[in-house]
Parts: C-alpha cells; sequence; structure tokens
C-alpha cells in the first residue's frame, strides 16, 4: 500500500481514540479482526446509473448489496471510529458512492490485509477495498480497478533520534504493516546493507499500521514507512510525536480487487468512479479527507 501526498488541512479525530489505538499497538495484542462486520460511517448519496447496474453479476445484485473485505486500521483510508466499530476513512466513503452508482449497499467488512486478496478469490468478500497498490504480482490473481495515486513515505520519532537516513538504515529497526509493499520495500533496502557488508536492518511487521506507529512512538523501533496519507496522519494524530522523514516515492496507483472472471463488471466499476470524478462528488469525499492531492481523472482495470 503507497500514496501521493496530501493535504495537512483534513479533520482531526478526537486524542483519545489515537491514544486508544496507540495503546493496543504498544501492548502488542488485540483481537483478531478477521470475520468481524463493522458499520461503516455515512458518506455523501450518489444516485443509481441504470446502466452501470445492469452489468453487475447476478449472484451480487440478488441481495442489493455488496460485501467488501477492508482492513480497518489504516487511517486516514479505512479505520475504526471512537465507538470501535463504525468503519469510516476516504476509501469507505468512495467505495459506498461507488456501489451506490451500482445500484448497491456496500456492507464492509474488517479483515486481515493480507487475507482479503485469497478471500476474493474464495468468494468470501466481492470486493476488496484497503488501499490496495496495483502491482503486476497482485494483477496475476485478480482484477484491479484504479481510483487514486499512490507513494512511499517515512516517519520517525520528532527531531530524528536515531539521526536515521532513510538510503542507509542499515542496523536500525523499523516498522511496517504486514502483507503491504512496504515489507517488500524495506526487505530490498535490508539486502543492499548485507551485499555492502553492513548490519541487517531488522524488520518488525505488525499486523496493522496503528501497531506499527505505535512502536515508533514507543521508542521500540526507530521509523516506519507506509502510505503517505497515512504517515502524513500519524503524525497529525500523535500530536507532534512523530515526524515525516523523507520524500514521498514511487507512485503507483491504488486499486478495488475484483475477481478475474467479472470483466464487465471491473469496467462498471471503473465507470462508476469516472461518473463520480465527472459529477464532483469524488472531489468532494477526497476533500472531506484532505487526500485531494492523490486525485486521478482516468480510472481503468488493470492499468
Amino acid at each position: 500500500m503507497r500514496s501521493l501526498p496530501v493535504g495537512r488541512g483534513r479533520r482531526m479525530f478526537a486524542t483519545v481514540a489515537v491514544l486508544a489505538a496507540v495503546a493496543a499497538g504498544l501492548a502488542g495484542c488485540g483481537d483478531d479482526p478477521s470475520d468481524s462486520s463493522s458499520e461503516s460511517s455515512p458518506a455523501p448519496t450518489a444516485s443509481a446509473d441504470s446502466a452501470l447496474a445492469d452489468k453487475v453479476p447476478d449472484a451480487i445484485k440478488a441481495d442489493g448489496k455488496i460485501l467488501v473485505g477492508t482492513d480497518s486500521s489504516y487511517a486516514p483510508s479505512e479505520f475504526l471510529a471512537e465507538d470501535g466499530k463504525t468503519i469510516q476513512g476516504f476509501d469507505v466513503d468512495l467505495f459506498t458512492a461507488v456501489a451506490q452508482k451500482l445500484g448497491l449497499k456496500a456492507e464492509f467488512q474488517t479483515a486481515d490485509f493480507d487475507a482479503i486478496i485469497p478471500g476474493i478469490g474464495s468468494g468470501k468478500y466481492e470486493v476488496g477495498v484497503s488501499s490496495f497498490t496495483i502491482n503486476a504480482e497482485r494483477k496475476k490473481t485478480v482484477d484491479m480497478v484504479s481510483y487514486f495515486n499512490a507513494g512511499t513515505q517515512w516517519a520517525t520519532k520528532k527531531g530524528n533520534p536515531e539521526k536515521l537516513d532513510i538510503d542507509n538504515a542499515c542496523g536500525k529497526k523499523i516498522a511496517v504493516q504486514q502483507g503491504t509493499v512496504q515489507v517488500d520495500d524495506i526487505t530490498a533496502r535490508s539486502k543492499k546493507c548485507t551485499d555492502a557488508g553492513k548490519k541487517a536492518i531488522t524488520i518488525d511487521q505488525y499486523q496493522g499500521q496503528d501497531q506499527a506507529t505505535a512502536a515508533v512512538v514507543s521508542g521500540k523501533d526507530a521509523a516506519t514507512l507506509a502510505d503517505s496519507p497515512v504517515a502524513a496522519y500519524a503524525v497529525e494524530q500523535t500530536n507532534g510525536q512523530l515526524e515525516l522523514l523523507g520524500d514521498i516515492y514511487e507512485a503507483a496507483p491504488y486499486g478495488y480487487v475484483l475477481k478475474k472472471d467479472q470483466a464487465e463488471f471491473a469496467q462498471a466499476v471503473a465507470d462508476a468512479v469516472k461518473a463520480l470524478i465527472a459529477d464532483g462528488s469524488y472531489k468532494t469525499i477526497l476533500e472531506k479527507w484532505g487526500v485531494e492531492a492523490g486525485a486521478i481523472t482516468d480510472p481503468a482495470v488493470n492499468p
């Protein structure tokens, strides 16, 4: 998962919710999110497009809803509100509107990030919406519809007490969320270290990005790398305990994840995003969350 720069004017959420998330991360524990259903936050209402709705597979539209697998630990993309059950974020609002264009109601279900794509293949979920970076490896097994641009950003303790250089993190302890493209990123960086005769990077993988962020706040790890909206949001929500480190790099699009045998449906999803761009709803949703810098103009299937 990766993202582009974002505006810094997004609305702040209550500190108590952030501290609760940090506390959970410091404890290194928590309930397994798999198979956990939650409510999603209200989103702008979009009118259904009958032509697009006709392209929805019968098996999906039979009950009028679409089951969405999402890892709700990745603020501001998808995360739990203060009540601990309502899923909110720009991914939630945007796909809710996409589903409405298709004549459907989106029903979000919290899941482990690395279990979502297998869940799409097995039919457990009908779509995956969780800041998935579109890449060649994922496109081998699923179709992906682009809707947002993304890049990677690092964050460290305020003042960078370990004097960390992201291009030379050899011997440092770095936090990442498991199953993300940042794992591949930091693994490659560690190999460069050992190839040069330096100490390997200690890669601490966490179930949720909130836990990775908490590990940096506590001093357990020197830094974390994540999607840039996520890194920027973490800096804001930890009340200045963290700061961004280095520049954003390796831009790539986020994609909705669908089964391979639903080409017409995938195109309908892309066309629904185009419709939201055309009517201004897309811009309104991104601006609500302060992530409008990642907006795209040309959603497509498997770009």
